[in-house]
């Protein structure tokens, strides 16, 4: 079980339904939703990972786990909108990280850094080979992130034998129509932090972002296979659990 503090910040996973229902609220508001509650099936499934500021206990960031195998690929959040078969043939253990935000009025590099501590715990006490998920970029204009999805294609692509295929009705297909040379500063400038953290960790993406209309986001499938973090930053991030 996931709980710990690190300076001005603490994890725990939610225990009752007045958690959960408190992270929905901070995703709704994070995420520019209407709606009091951002809710959907997967909530009643998944571990959801709390991060409280220590001095009053307010909820600045939030995120949900649910634990799967190869063979449940199609039960993911993910498989939505991405085809996901390949994947089935994973033989070892993966989680998908989803719906994680951080309160825009707390911001602090330090929530993101504590956060990944938190998954590192999960990976590290579940066996997790796969991380996995969307990493999704605000708004659904392609043209304010054309260096960062160039880099994405020149750089970070899926392994051919992970590749998700094409699935959503509305998509960027990226990696084929780009023919432009990124530039590096403007890439990783609008490139949004939890993707270029799962980047410098030798994270991959697929080659077409998903038009999601309904929460105003781009987003990429976003993998990281355990075993290919460098040393290094493996011991960073566990660092961070004292």
């Amino acid at each position: 079980m996931i709980k710990l503090k690190r300076g001005r910040y603490a994890v725990r996973i939610a225990q009752t339904a007045a958690d959960v229902q408190a992270a929905q609220a901070l995703r709704a508001r994070c995420f520019g939703l209407s709606k009091p509650w951002d809710v959907d099936a997967f909530d009643a499934i998944c571990t959801h990972i709390l991060i409280h500021r220590v001095c009053d206990d307010a909820l600045v960031s939030c995120f949900r786990m649910l634990p799967l195998t190869g063979a449940e690929i199609s039960r993911s959040y993910s498989a939505q909108y991405y085809g996901l078969s390949a994947l089935e043939a994973y033989d070892g253990k993966m989680v998908e990280m989803g719906r994680f935000c951080v309160d825009p009025d707390a911001a602090d590099p330090d929530i993101l850094r504590v956060a990944w501590g938190a998954m590192t715990s999960f990976v590290d006490n579940n066996g997790v080979e796969l991380l996995f998920g969307c990493s999704s970029f605000a708004g659904t204009e392609t043209a304010d992130y054309l260096d960062a999805f160039a880099m994405l294609k020149a750089r970070h692509l899926a392994p051919k034998r992970w590749l998700p295929r094409v699935k959503a009705p509305n998509v960027f297909r990226y990696a084929a129509r780009l023919r432009r040379k990124p530039d590096a500063k403007k890439a990783m400038l609008r490139m949004p932090p939890l993707l270029r953290t799962y980047l410098l960790m030798g994270g991959w993406v697929s080659d077409h972002a998903v038009v999601d209309v309904q929460m105003n986001t781009l987003h990429v499938f976003t993998g990281l296979e355990i075993g290919a973090i460098p040393p290094a930053r493996k011991r960073l991030l566990r660092a961070v659990l004292g």
